[in-house]
């Protein structure tokens, strides 16, 4: 079982043992390189595993450790000076889960060009970004007829749940959202357009990509659907299935609870439990949606593979 807290210190008295945390902060970050080393022993020091990113717009990342050393981990980042940027993190958006055993097996510290890829340069969150909308008036919103909602997230994730009356652009990943807004999208037509993405990393840059494209009025769900899952009672909401997450539940309920699904590392989509039952289902290799192009080569690779996971290799 899971607990979730939307942008804020974790919870006096939790009992689970690991804290979870989803963190993002768009700030320049001119010497980004230089913070890697520190991030990894400060991580190490503390016993955290899970993956960030770091970039020179920003850093973006999930990460878990003991209940007793995650806070001060996430103070140590929001305080952290620079000689180029004074106190970048401090606001760094966080968002808290608590769960048994830290859902990462390894801790990592990557460089990269965009803390999330979109691959469009001279896009700027912090210049120009749609309005935020509270998950308690994201309902009103979509439910006005001249309002376009879009889902920016990627094809395999949609699958498994989104809004009511939402759009797939049938993305296979975010570097194609530009190109789905300038074949599908006009600012003359379109004058209303709301979108969502798991926890809000994705809509900072498509509603700026959508800004500078020339649509006037552009709105994104703050928090993203887990702010939203975790704020709105479940007879209100216009959620419909599970949330895709990054992480070892793969989706959660609209509790936030894990669902049901595991994710074929074959094809990286969620499998569901009669898919699992499926004699095409094999752990860790394929699934029925991918098993057919599966080569007997690839098959022994990824059998290896998953011996060496289920023995904690």
């Amino acid at each position: 079982m899971t607990e979730s807290q939307s942008d804020a210190e974790p919870k006096s008295g939790m009992d689970a043992s690991v804290a979870v945390a989803a963190l993002y902060c768009f700030t320049p970050l001119p010497q980004f390189e230089s913070l890697r080393e520190p991030l990894r022993r400060r991580m190490a020091d503390d016993g955290i595993r899970g993956s960030l990113l770091l970039a020179g717009e920003g850093i973006n990342g999930t990460i878990a450790g003991p209940s007793s050393a995650m806070p001060g981990f996430i103070q140590w980042l929001r305080s952290m000076e620079l000689e180029d940027a004074a106190t970048p993190f401090r606001g760094m958006d966080v968002k808290w889960s608590y769960c048994d055993e830290i859902p990462f097996r390894k801790a990592k510290v990557r460089l990269k060009r965009e803390i999330v890829t979109m691959g469009v340069q001279d896009i700027d969150p912090l210049r120009s970004v749609g309005t935020y909308v509270e998950p308690r008036d994201w309902n009103a919103l979509v439910d006005d007829p001249n309002v376009t909602l879009i889902d920016t997230r990627n094809d395999y994730e949609i699958e498994i749940g989104t809004f009511e009356g939402a759009v797939n652009p049938q993305t296979e990943s975010f570097r194609e959202f530009p190109q789905y807004v300038d074949e599908h999208l006009d600012p003359k037509k379109h004058t209303k357009v709301a979108m969502f993405c798991t926890g809000g990393i994705r809509c900072e840059k498509s509603t700026a990509y959508l800004k500078q494209r020339g649509f006037e009025e552009v709105y994104h769900l703050k928090g993203g659907i887990l702010n939203y899952l975790e704020q709105m009672p479940e007879e209100d909401s216009r959620w419909r299935g599970e949330c895709f997450v990054f992480d070892n539940r793969v989706a959660v309920d609209h509790q936030l609870k894990a669902g049901e699904y595991e994710l074929c590392h074959g094809c990286g989509w969620p499998v569901t439990q009669e898919m699992m039952r499926d004699a095409e289902f094999e752990r860790g290799v394929a699934c029925p949606r991918c098993a057919s192009e599966v080569t007997e080569d690839q098959r022994i690779r990824r059998r290896m593979r998953q011996q060496q996971l289920d023995q904690g290799v």
